[in-house]
């Protein structure tokens, strides 16, 4: 088996997990370093001693950070004469419905920076007017004179004739010469319909990619000679190089990772139908799968839309780092600022300001569901008297009588919003949540999974051995994984086989160019699996879904009525007009995942883990609480709540009347009967 290092970097800790060659795994965390995210991974490296035969997996929020705070590359947008604002203009959607002068994000591209070329294609794909190679010499000395690093090309149509964007990029190229100049073709990153989508995904690329470049670059160094990849959005890996080019792909890398992670746990333990719950230091992910990775082609990111094959995660501004305060109408909130790494919350003891701001993880420290002394396993001790101070002073303007009772309501508030994004991906999908399993994971997941799974009526939660580093366990499992697209427009009644004829030849090229690029990564053609699934709509739609389509499967038609239904609560009658959108196919590369050891069950006494008693806040008052050590819970093992259960990477918090089993697998298994 292959030692792999799995690293997640996120906004307050960046997670390891080695995996060795006996299958078993060492994890390792430390506080991360957002000025420049290779330091923590570097010295945790050196930390933990990792060999130079190792792999390393990344998932990287450098693409991310840059959107969020609009620090990309001085980017260019060359698109077809007379769509220089499609940016601008965008979608009517209005995310602030009671907005009087909504505002939206500026584009990424400023107008001086997006030019135009006459050029023009039809709908059809046919050549109406040949590009002006004229106009390019001018295009080329403004990018000089603005000091351009990148540059998006999107023009219209040009997922059906490529070749205008291609003539673009050669010439380019030839001026540029050994100068670093990144083009960014539509044709390329995202050859679909939907002119908006299209162009914002790839001037997302264009933004980011050389950031990404130099970054992986500087971190490839210096993990030298082992190799490097990254994760990708949609739960699979691809090269540092790929993703470099592709950095688009890498937005949501960390959190894909934690799904991966958490599918792979759970299937093991025999609960397919999960619900993630990822709670870390500055956010809040979470997905729901029903026995498979939601994967979806419609996402955003920084109020942008990204069309690329991404795991359907929900995100809110509540984790653990989350800043209380009270609004102007005198209403509590936490989030969605985050006190980040640095000065991280009061408890930390790293902000020199006197005016210490609360957070989430100030307030479970008050409420006795973190101990000061068992933080990162007695590696960081927790400073008390700043989180009293911090949250005494939220009391004063929330005006109720002491920091307990202020924290309480802050738990309840970041509850109320982390149960809002469940509700989001479950029950307003068609998905009864009763019937999923909660797998809490990331340093603040456990602290709260009970609680909301009652309010939602989950009956049973999962807390894997490492949920404070799943996200990284999740790379050492991902599979090298590669997406293809194509808008291809096919109007059918029902599947018939000349409509079958027809995609074969359609997927053809797709699959050629799957195959070429994964050997381009080092994987053999006999290796690989490829999938192929359809966007398909009723004809008059304006939205699709995806649905999976096998050569000689005569029940497409039937998958995407049945598909329809779950999602909207209705379906066209049979023979009804429907359109194939897009096709697409993905190539996958066999992966080893790591072998979790699994012992039989013992005796269910679990008084040997007990390591002491305290007063822990439960139902707005303090309860005597048991205390747990993970590392001495084995198999077999049971124990009631209330408890909490210290380990290197998190703290479980159990609520009365909940109760707690430990598998085979060393996975805690928690029930309470609704």
């Amino acid at each position: 088996m292959t030692q792999r290092l799995g690293v997640d970097t996120g906004g307050t800790f960046t997670d390891f997990v080695w995996l060795g060659e006996d299958g078993r795994y060492q994890i390792h965390k430390q506080l991360s370093t957002p000025q420049d995210p290779s330091e923590a991974i570097l010295s945790g490296m050196n930390r933990m001693a990792v060999p130079e035969t190792a792999a390393v997996v990344h998932g990287s929020t450098v693409a991310t950070n840059a959107l969020l705070e609009r620090k990309g590359a001085r980017t260019v947008l060359i698109t077809t004469k007379g769509f220089a604002d499609v940016l601008a203009i965008g979608r009517q959607n209005r995310p602030d419905i009671y907005a009087l002068v909504p505002q939206k994000p500026p584009p990424l591209v400023p107008a001086a920076w997006r030019l135009e070329v006459d050029e023009r294609v039809t709908a059809s794909g046919e050549l109406l007017r040949p590009l002006n190679l004229a106009e390019l010499p001018a295009i080329w000395q403004h990018l000089q004179d603005e000091q351009i690093e990148s540059v998006a090309v999107c023009l219209l149509f040009s997922f059906l004739h490529p070749a205008h964007e291609r003539q673009i990029r050669h010439f380019l190229q030839e001026q540029a010469g050994e100068d670093n100049l990144h083009i960014s073709l539509s044709s390329d990153i995202l050859p679909e319909y939907r002119e908006y989508e299209r162009t914002a995904t790839t001037v997302i690329n264009a933004y980011v990619a050389p950031l990404m470049t130099r970054y992986l670059r500087r971190l490839a160094n210096g993990v030298q000679p082992r190799r490097l990849s990254v994760m990708q959005s949609n739960g699979g890996i691809i090269s540092a190089g790929t993703a470099g080019e592709e950095a688009a792909r890498t937005v949501l890398s960390g959190p894909a990772g934690g799904v991966v992670g958490a599918r792979f746990v759970a299937e093991q333990a025999g609960y397919p139908e999960i619900i993630t719950f990822d709670m870390g230091g500055t956010s809040t992910d979470v997905a729901l799968c029903p026995g498979r990775l939601p994967t979806t082609a419609s996402g955003e990111i920084a109020g942008l839309p990204l069309r690329l094959p991404i795991i359907d995660i929900h995100t809110v501004g509540a984790g653990g780092g989350s800043i209380a305060s009270v609004d102007a109408g005198s209403a509590l909130q936490a989030g969605p600022e985050s006190a980040g790494a640095f000065p991280g919350p009061a408890c930390y003891g790293r902000s020199q300001s006197p005016n210490l701001l609360a957070t989430v993880t100030d307030a479970n420290l008050v409420l006795g569901r973190l101990d000061a002394d068992r933080f990162l396993g007695g590696t960081m001790r927790l400073d008390e008297t700043a989180a009293h101070q911090a949250l005494t002073k939220l009391a004063a303007q929330m005006n109720v009588p002491d920091a307990a009772t202020a924290a309480w309501g802050v738990i309840q508030v970041a509850n109320a919003n982390m149960e809002r994004a469940i509700r989001r991906i479950s029950v307003e999908r068609g998905y009864d949540p009763r019937h999923f399993t909660l797998m809490p994971f990331g340093g603040a997941g456990p602290l709260h999974a009970c609680e909301l799974a009652e309010s939602l009526q989950i009956p049973r939660v999962l807390v894997p051995p490492v949920p404070g580093v799943l996200s990284a366990l999740g790379m050492l499992v991902a599979a090298p994984t590669k997406d293809f697209s194509q808008t291809v427009m096919r109007v059918l009644s029902a599947w018939t086989g000349e409509d079958e004829s027809w995609l074969v030849q359609e997927a053809a090229p797709l699959a050629a160019r799957a195959i070429a690029e994964m050997a381009a990564e080092g994987h053999e053609e006999s290796s690989l699996t490829l999938s192929y699934r359809m966007d398909m709509r009723y004809k008059g739609q304006s939205h699709e879904l995806t649905v999976p389509w096998v050569s000689g499967e005569t029940a497409v038609t039937e998958r995407f009525h049945a598909a329809h239904q779950l999602r909207y609560g209705y379906r066209l009658p049979a023979g009804e007009m429907m359109e194939i959108v897009t096709l697409r196919v993905t190539a996958v590369a066999p992966v080893e995942p790591p072998e979790i050891p699994q012992e039989p069950l013992g005796v269910p006494d679990a008084s040997a883990a007990v390591v002491g008693q305290k007063q822990v806040w439960f139902g707005q008052q303090p309860q005597p609480t048991a205390l747990y050590d993970r590392e001495k819970l084995h198999p077999g093992h049971q124990f009631s709540g209330p408890a909490i259960v210290f380990q290197y990477d998190t703290t479980l918090v159990i609520p009365p009347g909940w109760q707690t089993a430990v598998d085979s697998f060393h996975n805690l298994i928690l029930t309470f009967a609704i």
